[in-house]
Protein backbone atom coordinates (compact mmCIF):
# COMPACT_ATOMS: atom_id res chain seq x y z
CA UNK A 1 0.00 0.00 0.00
CA UNK A 2 2.89 2.42 0.68
CA UNK A 3 4.28 4.49 -2.15
CA UNK A 4 5.09 7.29 0.23
CA UNK A 5 6.68 9.83 -2.05
CA UNK A 6 4.00 9.72 -4.76
CA UNK A 7 1.17 9.58 -2.24
CA UNK A 8 2.68 12.43 -0.22
CA UNK A 9 2.89 14.58 -3.32
CA UNK A 10 -0.71 13.82 -4.28
CA UNK A 11 -1.77 14.56 -0.70
CA UNK A 12 0.01 17.92 -0.80
CA UNK A 13 -1.99 18.90 -3.88
CA UNK A 14 -5.37 17.32 -3.18
CA UNK A 15 -5.46 16.45 0.54
CA UNK A 16 -7.97 19.17 1.35
CA UNK A 17 -10.49 17.39 -0.88
CA UNK A 18 -10.53 14.34 1.39
CA UNK A 19 -12.82 13.90 4.39
CA UNK A 20 -11.45 14.67 7.85
CA UNK A 21 -11.32 10.95 8.68
CA UNK A 22 -9.46 10.15 5.46
CA UNK A 23 -7.00 13.00 6.06
CA UNK A 24 -6.35 11.91 9.65
CA UNK A 25 -5.79 8.25 8.74
CA UNK A 26 -3.69 9.17 5.72
CA UNK A 27 -1.52 11.56 7.71
CA UNK A 28 -0.91 9.09 10.51
CA UNK A 29 -0.10 6.28 8.08
CA UNK A 30 2.08 8.10 5.56
CA UNK A 31 3.49 11.08 7.43
CA UNK A 32 3.70 9.78 11.00
CA UNK A 33 4.47 6.15 10.01
CA UNK A 34 1.79 4.67 12.30
CA UNK A 35 0.68 1.09 11.77
CA UNK A 36 -2.94 0.28 10.99
CA UNK A 37 -3.34 -1.05 14.53
CA UNK A 38 -1.95 2.16 16.06
CA UNK A 39 -4.23 4.32 13.95
CA UNK A 40 -7.22 2.12 14.81
CA UNK A 41 -6.49 2.45 18.53
CA UNK A 42 -6.13 6.22 18.29
CA UNK A 43 -9.20 6.73 16.09
CA UNK A 44 -11.37 4.21 17.93
CA UNK A 45 -12.18 2.22 14.80
CA UNK A 46 -11.22 -1.20 13.49
CA UNK A 47 -8.03 -1.90 11.56
CA UNK A 48 -10.23 -2.76 8.60
CA UNK A 49 -11.90 0.63 8.89
CA UNK A 50 -8.51 2.32 8.87
CA UNK A 51 -7.39 0.26 5.89
CA UNK A 52 -10.57 1.14 4.00
CA UNK A 53 -10.20 4.86 4.78
CA UNK A 54 -6.59 4.90 3.58
CA UNK A 55 -7.37 2.85 0.47
CA UNK A 56 -10.27 5.14 -0.38
CA UNK A 57 -8.09 8.21 0.14
CA UNK A 58 -5.39 6.76 -2.14
CA UNK A 59 -7.95 6.02 -4.84
CA UNK A 60 -9.44 9.49 -4.59
CA UNK A 61 -6.03 11.17 -4.75
CA UNK A 62 -5.09 9.17 -7.87
CA UNK A 63 -8.45 10.00 -9.44
CA UNK A 64 -8.04 13.70 -8.68
CA UNK A 65 -4.65 13.67 -10.40
CA UNK A 66 -6.05 11.76 -13.36
CA UNK A 67 -8.84 14.30 -13.81
CA UNK A 68 -7.06 17.51 -12.82
CA UNK A 69 -3.42 16.74 -13.59
CA UNK A 70 -1.88 19.42 -11.36
CA UNK A 71 1.13 17.31 -10.33
CA UNK A 72 1.96 16.34 -13.91
CA UNK A 73 1.42 19.91 -15.12
CA UNK A 74 3.76 21.30 -12.50
CA UNK A 75 6.40 18.69 -13.38
CA UNK A 76 6.20 19.73 -17.05
CA UNK A 77 6.49 23.39 -16.13
CA UNK A 78 9.50 22.67 -13.92
CA UNK A 79 11.18 20.83 -16.81
CA UNK A 80 10.47 23.78 -19.13
CA UNK A 81 11.90 26.22 -16.61
CA UNK A 82 14.94 23.98 -16.21
CA UNK A 83 15.42 24.00 -19.97
CA UNK A 84 15.25 27.79 -19.96
CA UNK A 85 17.82 28.02 -17.17
CA UNK A 86 20.14 25.58 -18.94
CA UNK A 87 19.81 27.40 -22.23
CA UNK A 88 20.32 30.79 -20.62
CA UNK A 89 23.52 29.56 -19.00
CA UNK A 90 24.76 28.01 -22.26
CA UNK A 91 23.91 30.82 -24.65
CA UNK A 92 26.11 33.84 -24.92
CA UNK A 93 23.20 36.05 -25.78
CA UNK A 94 19.75 34.94 -26.78
CA UNK A 95 19.49 33.98 -30.40
CA UNK A 96 16.06 34.04 -31.98
CA UNK A 97 15.91 30.27 -32.60
CA UNK A 98 16.74 29.47 -28.98
CA UNK A 99 14.16 31.89 -27.66
CA UNK A 100 11.50 30.49 -30.01
CA UNK A 101 12.25 26.89 -29.01
CA UNK A 102 12.07 27.67 -25.30
CA UNK A 103 8.90 29.69 -25.73
CA UNK A 104 7.33 26.78 -27.62
CA UNK A 105 8.22 24.42 -24.77
CA UNK A 106 6.55 26.71 -22.23
CA UNK A 107 3.48 27.05 -24.44
CA UNK A 108 3.19 23.25 -24.74
CA UNK A 109 3.40 22.87 -20.97
CA UNK A 110 0.85 25.61 -20.36
CA UNK A 111 -1.52 24.23 -23.01
CA UNK A 112 -1.59 20.89 -21.26
CA UNK A 113 -3.13 22.42 -18.12
CA UNK A 114 -6.43 20.73 -17.40
CA UNK A 115 -9.25 22.96 -16.33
Amino acid sequence: MKDSVAMGLLYDYYGDLLTEKQRACFDLYYNQDYSLAEIAAEAGISRQGVHDAIARAETLLRNFEEKIGAVARDARIQRAVGAIETAAAALSGWDDAGVRALAAEIRRAAASIKE
